[in-house]
Order: structure tokens, then C-alpha cells, then sequence
């Protein structure tokens, strides 16, 4: 597992996002799977619970993670048998978070390292896992909350003259 060591927010980053912990953010808790699941029932849990990656999980720690991209090409699109296991194909050097991060240290740690989902751990302990989506929800939501007021203002204002 790898945490990246992170100084200041990125520029462009939001500076209101920087004030608050990514565990706001995270979708918790995170869905895992043994080291040694099937390559059928990690898949069947995808689908079960719809998300894109599993923690693989042992004795409480994280091991790697899974998605379903490595699920399709280092799985079954390399010709594996579905009863292979997980950690056949998991990664197993992952990027990580703690839970009292702040937002643009998520922001920046994606940036860097291009992955699209970043576990979060609290404790050494996997918690949740902070998504892009996450990311863009949030600032979506924070630009609503901002403009809202600002577009019934606009509204509200009688025609004026062409």
C-alpha cells in the first residue's frame, strides 16, 4: 500500500472543499472480498451491490483491490476460469487515503497517480473508498448551493427595458 505524503491544496482545487475530510466524501462501508474469492463471486458482487472495485480484505487489511476492468481483462479476457481467485488478478500495491484527509490531498492524489478510486483507511483499516464520481458530485453539489440563490435572484428581477 502506498500513501502519498501530500503538502497544500493543488492549484484550482476548491479552497471550501480543502476545509473538510475526505470521510464525508467516501462511500462507506467499502464492499470487500477475501483473497482467496472467485473470480465468479467477486463479479456476482459487483453486480450484487454495483460498484466498480472490491478491497480485497484479509484479517481486517487491505490487500489490494479489484475492478471490474481487472476482473474482464486480467480475468476471464486472459482466458483465467471464473474459479480462479481474487488475488490472481487484484492489485496489489494500492493507493490509499486516511480518513482525515483533506479534500485536495483526494484531489491531488488522483491527479497523480491516475487512478479512478482511492480506499480509505482509518487506522490501517479499510472504511470506505473515495470515488472521482465522489468528487465531482460534491463540487456539482457546491456550485448548485452557490448559483441557486444567485439564479432566483436573476429571476425575480422584473424585464427591463431591450
Amino acid at each position: 500500500m502506498t500513501h502519498l505524503p501530500q503538502a497544500g491544496p493543488p492549484p484550482g482545487a476548491p479552497s471550501v472543499a480543502g476545509r473538510a475530510g475526505v470521510g464525508r466524501l467516501m462511500t462507506a462501508p467499502p464492499v470487500t472480498v477475501a483473497p482467496d474469492a472467485t473470480l465468479a463471486q467477486a463479479t456476482r458482487l459487483m453486480a450484487e451491490t454495483a460498484v466498480g472495485s472490491l478491497l480485497v480484505v484479509e484479517d481486517g487489511a487491505l490487500r489490494g483491490i479489484v475492478t471490474d476492468r481487472d476482473l474482464a481483462l486480467r480475468g476471464l479476457g486472459e482466458g483465467l476460469p471464473p474459479d480462479s481467485r481474487i488475488d490472481a488478478v487484484m492489485s496489489p500495491r494500492v493507493v490509499t487515503l486516511d480518513a482525515g484527509d483533506e479534500i485536495h490531498e483526494a484531489y491531488r492524489t488522483f491527479r497523480r497517480t491516475g487512478v479512478r478510486r482511492l480506499p480509505v483507511l482509518d487506522e490501517g483499516r479499510p472504511v470506505g473508498v473515495l470515488t472521482l464520481d465522489d468528487l465531482l458530485l460534491d463540487v456539482f453539489r457546491r456550485m448548485a448551493d452557490l448559483l441557486g440563490p444567485v439564479a432566483w435572484s436573476v429571476l425575480r428581477e422584473p424585464p427591463g427595458p431591450p
